[in-house]
């Protein structure tokens, strides 16, 4: 298929937002596509409790009820729309990585044995455990302190520093009331590859621990297309000052130098190789400690990133969206760089560290004159009037996430400058809650 083909292309987008609608709608070209949602937010994010294959079948259901031509479906969420959009992209003749190779990166412990394969020289200290086991700190051969993590969640859901036997119990406590909500859609999902005899008895609701590795985080992303391996941006990913939660995001990368950012590359490059991944969006994270030199390879993403989305916008002139579709059209890929209305960009969470009760958000007025006083910024939101935070799903461990800011400058000290004025505009009421044992955060 040509871009010089004028037929207008249908492009649907699992669980899209007005925001993310309003990203496509700046893109190059973006005349030639009409933007469908398929599914929506609610039901593939915002719910804690999937069923893959049910989910599957509502897709396919309203697939099968469109009338036009299915030309593209692009992802940019976590589980289960990563993994619904090849099985999907499969069933309609469309460009998309095989399952397996997805799964090699999306099953945290699986990567790390085919990491260990390939990339040997990136990988930390890593053991499985079973979080049901009455012996699994046994399982777990590392010294303390150490993280631990189900083999699948979202962001930083129910990922912990474990620093003694007390620590482990009580993390093991919320693990194990929580894993099976994303671990038995997961399931579902393995159920339908073959799987190596190394992940024997490692399913959905198997956790991994592995050694704490701090230091600077990047995160090139990128696509392969047609064999065809590229890095389209490289992005800063600074953390509080406790390590534990991503505070903000800068673009492009300024934190390393351009040969550690080249060895991020290549190391990427020989990992999805290795796996065969193709015809597929990705962000590789990785944290490199400057004093001895040592890069490690965090995670591997199977999609570009809604987070990245607003900064290639702001920067290059584009959105990242426009790669993904030139992969899912079986077209190559290409992305402007520098073309954007500013040199930097960054997106910055706003926290909140105890749990609350939400009273008031900053409204259409407040948001106004945000964008008055600093142009191009836009905030999203992830709470309204009446949440308690504590209930709020696929929260960090350590914080609670109130909103997000995407800002625009000549530089990255303007980029700090202008986000502390955007907090200054952005009230948030939150009442305290007493109640002792949800008083703080989980962890």
């Amino acid at each position: 298929m040509s871009k010089s083909d004028e037929r207008t292309r249908n492009v649907f987008v699992l669980g899209m937002t007005d925001l993310q609608r309003e990203e496509l709608a700046s893109m190059r070209n973006a005349g030639r596509y009409t933007f469908r949602s398929l599914l929506d937010y609610a039901t593939l994010v915002r719910d804690t409790d999937y069923d893959f294959d049910a989910l599957l079948g509502q897709a396919r259901a309203q697939l099968a009820d469109f009338s036009g031509s299915i030309d593209a479906i692009v992802c940019h969420w976590d589980f289960p729309s990563s993994l619904l959009a090849p099985v999907l992209s499969h069933e309609h003749g469309i460009p998309a990585p095989s399952v397996t190779s997805m799964l090699k990166c999306e099953h945290k412990y699986w990567s790390r044995l085919e990491q260990q394969q390939s990339v040997p020289e990136v990988v930390p200290g890593f053991a499985a455990f079973d979080p049901f086991a009455d012996d699994a700190l046994d399982q777990v051969h590392l010294p303390f302190p150490f993280w631990v993590k189900p083999v699948k969640a979202h962001s930083s859901n129910l990922g912990f520093e474990i620093h003694d036997e007390r620590e482990f119990a009580s993390a093991l406590d919320e693990i194990r009331a929580e894993i099976t909500d994303v671990g038995d859609a997961f399931n579902q999902v393995l159920s339908r590859v073959d799987l190596p005899e190394s992940l024997r008895g490692a399913g959905g609701n198997t956790c991994l621990a592995e050694e704490v590795i701090t230091g600077i985080q990047v995160a090139p992303e990128g696509v392969v297309a047609q064999g065809r391996f590229s890095v389209h941006g490289i992005v800063d990913m600074h953390r509080d000052p406790s390590g534990h939660s991503i505070d903000h995001l800068d673009y492009p990368a300024v934190t390393v130098p351009a040969e550690v950012q080249q060895r991020m590359v290549d190391t990427a490059e020989r990992f999805m190789h290795h796996i065969g991944y193709d015809d597929g969006a990705f962000n590789v994270e990785y944290m490199w400690d400057r004093e001895n030199d040592l890069l490690r390879l965090i995670e591997v993403n199977t999609r570009i990133s809604q987070s990245h989305t607003e900064l290639f916008l702001k920067v290059d002139g584009t959105s990242n969206h426009e790669v993904a579709i030139d992969v899912a059209l079986g077209e190559v890929p290409e992305m402007p760089h520098g073309q954007g209305r500013f040199a930097v960009a960054g997106q910055w969470h706003v926290f909140h560290d105890a749990d609350a009760v939400v009273r008031s958000v900053p409204g259409e007025k407040e948001l106004a004159a945000l964008e008055s006083a600093l142009p191009g910024t836009k905030v999203t939101l992830q709470v309204a009037p009446g949440d308690r935070l504590s209930d709020l799903p696929h929260q960090d461990s350590y914080r609670f996430k109130l909103g997000s800011v995407y800002l625009g400058a000549d530089d990255h000290g303007q980029l700090a400058d202008r986000f502390r004025q955007a907090v200054d505009l952005l009230p948030f009421e939150l009442d305290p809650v007493t109640d002792p044992v949800t008083e703080e955060v989980p962890g």
